[in-house]
């Protein structure tokens, strides 16, 4: 057997056993455990996720890894007020996140691509009936990956006001890019929060999907979202009494715990993908991915 032959058996069997794994369960454990603030767990944990991704904390408002009280409060730590400048112009649309382009281009109508020989539509992803989906059918989008070692904050594309946005309940399962290339509907079948915005007359939307030991995606406006029970599809509340509804380019959405992804969404003939972005380019929060025409 090949070392490429034992690499795709590998693969096929953490596939495999994503299928089988009590999803839920493990990431509510995960959620508990990450948020313990007992000194030699969290520094332990810290001290085992340095180790083994070595994340850059040189940038970080809190440099020392364990001056955090618990793993969490690092993992989702905030950067420097000046470590992620907003691109100048103000008609770039910039990075909601840092991460990777996994995927990125035009709908096929409804149709998004997922991975080689995979896509699922837009109306599976958003959970709901035309009169929102409408707008973005033909349009571009952008799915990008968070790993773990990433900044896990969320932050505005355009400036905007938030119209609407709703949680779907769903499967826990990896996103990472084994995961995408092999399980069918991937980004439509895990829980996920869906904001909508509008910029005027322009639309523009950020789904940000949950995968398996993602304890928690939360928002400036709702708080902690997921974990939920019941999981159930949920319309969440249009309420400034967290932050404004208007939010600013390059302004804080929300924040995952753990490697995630974000899907960005854009109406048709308002934004074209600037080169060279293709799947596998690093991403920076602020830098600039599109103009808007």
């Amino acid at each position: 057997m090949t070392a490429a032959d034992t690499d795709s058996a590998g693969a096929r069997a953490f596939v495999a056993m994503q299928y089988l794994l009590p999803q839920h369960l493990l990431s509510a454990l995960v959620h508990e455990i990450t948020r313990s603030e007992l000194r030699w767990l969290k520094n332990a944990l810290i001290g085992g996720f340095l180790e083994r991704f070595r994340p850059d904390m040189s940038d970080a408002e809190q440099p020392d890894p364990y001056a955090f009280a618990s793993f969490n409060a690092f993992f989702t730590r905030a950067l420097r007020s000046d470590a992620r400048p907003v691109a100048a112009d103000p008609a770039a649309v910039v990075s909601p996140v840092d991460g990777s382009v996994s995927q990125i281009g035009r709908l096929d109508g409804s149709w998004l691509v997922q991975a080689k020989g995979h896509a699922y539509t837009l109306e599976s992803l958003l959970a709901t009936d035309g009169a929102w989906s409408e707008p973005f059918r033909g349009g571009a989008f952008a799915t990008l990956y968070l790993a773990p070692f990433n900044y896990h904050r969320v932050h505005m594309p355009l400036p905007g006001t938030l119209r609407a946005a709703w949680y779907v309940p769903g499967r826990l399962f990896s996103v990472n890019a084994t995961t995408a290339a092999s399980v069918p509907g991937l980004f439509a079948r895990n829980e996920r929060l869906v904001c909508l915005f509008g910029n005027g007359a322009l639309s523009f939307a950020l789904v940000l999907v949950g995968a398996l030991f993602v304890g928690s995606i939360s928002t400036v406006w709702h708080g902690e979202v997921t974990p939920r029970r019941p999981r159930r599809r949920t319309e969440l509340p249009l309420d400034a009494s967290r932050a404004g509804l208007t939010l600013a380019r390059g302004a804080e959405v929300g924040r995952f715990n753990m490697g995630s992804t974000v899907i960005l969404l854009l109406p048709p003939g308002r934004a074209e993908w600037l080169a060279p972005l293709l799947p596998g380019s690093s991403v920076r929060v602020g830098q600039a991915l599109a103009r808007v025409t």
